[in-house]
């Protein structure tokens, strides 16, 4: 007898094991399956994998949190497009164009999301859920600056030199800054040229140019640093800390952005990816994400927004967001990233 032989016995025992198997909930038969899932480090990655990873674990599936920004994850997707290392990215639109042009990331399947329905038609993506939108202004400690009224006072107000760090055009949260600065010195959000001036007119109003808005946190729970350009999300959890940090809405409006969930093309486990995205846009996932130390904005509508989210934005106020052009910004951005490591990191 070879080992391919099989009896009439055995036949039976895994034709029974096979019919049995039919009959499990999907989640007990993928068990086992990890969601590979690139998420922001910091405050996104620390509530991510607090958050969502019992929720996942609920739904039959495991979850692990690979921390990188979404130009890394980009970065990383694009090298090796055959064997992605990520199931899913967090991305916001910038970076989703260049996903979408380079057949990086596919279309959902929103069947499989019990709670897409709970989303808001405006965070319905064909490419993904829209888990939260990213409301960015000004940090600053007031212990040691005056409230700024917006960006000019950070170039114009002796009470900011040497107190205001940047950082380059590789975070989002720097480039919907830079874009709206370029508005208000330049000829609109395009002439960077504008902005890169300004760095060169008034190096004493700068200070830490560093790599990321994380290192900015750093540098301001030493005192090195007073004002960063900075999202809702940054203020609350340096708030969390016991640190002295107020949030201020540039007087020219607040850049925005929409953060989404993409399933990476050539994902290996698809499933698990799926309910991942599911426990994100879940009420029992927002409800807790809403509060301290992440104060992510809700997109599910069930989920009521605390007073502390609603001193920042309303869900009435989203529409009056300054949502940049980030076609646009693509455009030129590997020119702007170049640009400022010449002019003002190096």
């Amino acid at each position: 007898m070879t080992d391919l032989q099989i009896t009439r016995r055995h036949f039976g025992m895994l034709a029974a094991g096979a019919a049995a198997a039919a009959t499990l909930p999907f989640a007990a038969r993928a068990a086992g399956e990890t969601a590979i899932a690139a998420t922001f480090p910091g405050n996104w990655e620390d509530g991510y994998r607090t958050v969502l990873t019992p929720l996942v674990k609920e739904a039959g599936y495991d979850l692990t949190i690979a921390p990188a920004l979404a130009q890394d994850q980009l970065a990383k997707i694009m090298a090796s497009p055959g064997n992605p290392p990520y199931d899913t990215l967090l991305m916001s639109p910038g970076q989703m164009a260049v996903a979408i042009d380079n057949d990086l990331i596919e279309k959902i399947d929103p069947s499989k999301l019990k709670n897409w329905d709970k989303l808001d038609a405006s965070f319905q993506g064909e490419y993904g859920p829209t888990v939260t939108i990213e409301v960015n202004g000004i940090a600053y400690n007031p212990d040691l600056v005056p409230r700024p009224k917006g960006y000019r006072d950070l170039f114009e107000n002796p009470a900011y030199k040497g107190l205001v760090s940047w950082t380059g055009f590789d975070s989002n949260t720097a480039v919907m800054a830079y874009t709206e600065i370029a508005k208000i010195y330049g000829s609109g959000p395009e002439d960077m040229d504008a902005v890169f001036k300004l760095f060169k007119d008034h190096p004493e109003q700068l200070r830490g140019v560093v790599d990321s808005t994380n290192h900015q946190m750093t540098l301001f729970q030493q005192g090195e640093i007073a004002v960063f350009m900075c999202s809702t999300g940054n203020v609350a959890r340096l708030k969390s800390l016991g640190l002295k940090a107020e949030y201020v809405a540039p007087e020219t409006g607040s850049p925005a952005a929409p953060v989404n969930i993409h399933l990476t093309k050539g994902a290996k486990n698809v499933d698990a990816a799926y309910a991942y995205m599911d426990a994100a846009i879940s009420k029992a996932a927002q409800d807790k994400l809403k509060m301290p130390p992440t104060e992510m904005f809700p997109t599910n509508k069930d989920v009521e927004l605390t007073p502390g989210i609603e001193a920042y934005v309303t869900r009435d106020q989203l529409s009056s967001m300054v949502y940049p052009d980030w076609a646009m910004i693509n455009k030129h951005r590997s020119d702007w990233i170049r640009q400022f490591d010449e002019l003002v990191a190096g």
